[in-house]
């Protein structure tokens, strides 16, 4: 196991995983250096910021700390299209928000949940027997339904958009082969995607995402068949795999509190709760980046302009500056300002979306089961550095 010290951390240059421990040393590294390093160079001269209020400052300003890490990071060599909403800067940023926020609106959202409900059950009538996996029969099947159904793709072709995102998540930045399958990864979704556009361009219909994105004007321009895939792309990993790990760690955290599930069995009116606090004990995404565009100070620390900062929202949402207790499961707390879906102009556009999906999901497995319990007897593989939750999670349950 990794000695998690700031100190240590020095020496190795580098950051823990979640793996292999199920982030126990990551949590105890991120700690330690809220108290001590509050603002750590790594190895590669990229800054990592830990504290909620350091946190929350950065992400409040969009001038000194952009999103645009691809164009900044390669010196304008290289730009994100226009659909990649986390990697553009104001004005582009507002502007593209407002175009696909109109598939997000609070009362598209709330639409969507009968389908869904019945959707999740329709999934949960293909398990049988005691014992199953919760990500391979709902937590991944659910939300990549959904995001098909929303970008107007076949929802039979789940698999396909399963499997890529596997793919993606699984990438190694270090790693040049990893990186080298990423982008055969996006060539292929994007060829996919494609036909889709294509097939808008010459009918024109505004009923899906990817009709709305193709008749959209910005700046009196048409989107390119890039930016709109990329946009699809983007709500395919990030959406995905924000529910997807949310609901698995939903299970794991009242799986740790038996007379707590008990209780949220009894009152399902605490789920909301029980998703806003698994959010902040376990967000789906442990960090999240921004480069600086001028010399500046973060947690007390000179950082020169273009450099890295990886803001760490898993360290942020258990800062005992901000949450007492920040390590225990307490749905009743009454500070709620978690950081997981960010902050500022970059909140996640997704993130009504998510909370439905993941109360529609909760209140399924309570509803079916009498009991559900994560299998004790299986050692948990966990997903790597960035993203907080369990590849797998075998269940075993008793039905009503």
């Amino acid at each position: 196991m990794l000695d998690p010290t700031p100190e240590a951390a020095s020496r190795t240059g580098r950051a823990p995983t979640v793996e292999p421990d199920g982030g126990a040393t990551l949590l105890e590294w991120a700690a330690r250096m809220r108290q001590d390093q509050p603002a750590w160079r790594d190895g590669t001269g990229n800054v990592h910021v830990f504290r909620h209020a350091d946190v929350q400052q950065v992400l409040s300003d969009p001038a000194t700390f952009s999103s645009d890490t691809v164009g900044r990071l390669s010196g304008g060599k290289r730009q994100a299209p226009r659909g990649t909403l986390l990697l553009l800067d104001p004005p582009l940023h507002g502007k593209m928000r407002r175009l696909v926020s109109k598939a997000f609106t609070p009362n598209l959202i709330a639409g969507l949940e009968p389908w869904i409900t019945e959707l999740t059950g329709e999934l949960l009538d293909a398990v049988t027997g005691d014992s199953f996996d919760l990500v391979d029969a709902l937590a991944n099947p659910l939300p990549v339904t959904v995001i098909a159904r929303m970008l107007g793709v076949p929802t039979e072709d789940r698999d396909l958009f399963q499997g890529w995102a596997d793919q993606l998540l699984s990438t190694d930045p270090d790693d040049p082969e990893s990186v080298r399958s990423m982008e055969e990864t996006a060539v292929t979704i994007t060829a996919y995607l494609q036909r889709f556009i294509e097939d808008r361009r010459k009918v024109p219909q505004g009923d899906d995402l990817l009709g709305t994105l193709v008749s959209a004007e910005l700046d009196g321009e048409r989107l390119e068949d890039e930016d709109i895939a990329s946009f699809a792309t983007l709500l395919l990993l990030a959406g995905h795999i924000t529910t997807s790990v949310l609901v698995g760690n939903a299970l794991i955290c009242l799986d740790a509190d038996p007379e707590l599930l008990a209780k949220v069995r009894a009152d399902r009116s605490l789920i909301p709760a029980v998703i806003e606090e698994t959010l902040r004990l376990r967000p789906p995404f442990t960090r999240i980046e921004r480069v600086t565009t001028t010399a500046t100070t973060v947690a007390g620390m000179e950082v020169a302009p273009n450099t890295l900062v990886h803001l760490w929202l898993l360290s942020a949402n258990r800062d005992e500056r901000v949450f007492e207790d920040p390590d225990a499961f307490r749905p009743d707390r009454a500070n709620s300002r978690q950081a997981a879906f960010g902050h500022g102009i970059h909140y996640c556009i997704g993130a009504p979306l998510a909370r439905l999906e993941g109360r529609i999901a909760l209140n399924a497995l309570l509803d079916r089961y009498t009991s559900v319990r994560v299998d004790p007897s299986v050692r948990l593989s966990w997903h790597g550095t960035n993203v907080f939750g369990a590849r797998h999670l075998p269940l075993c349950v008793e039905r009503a």
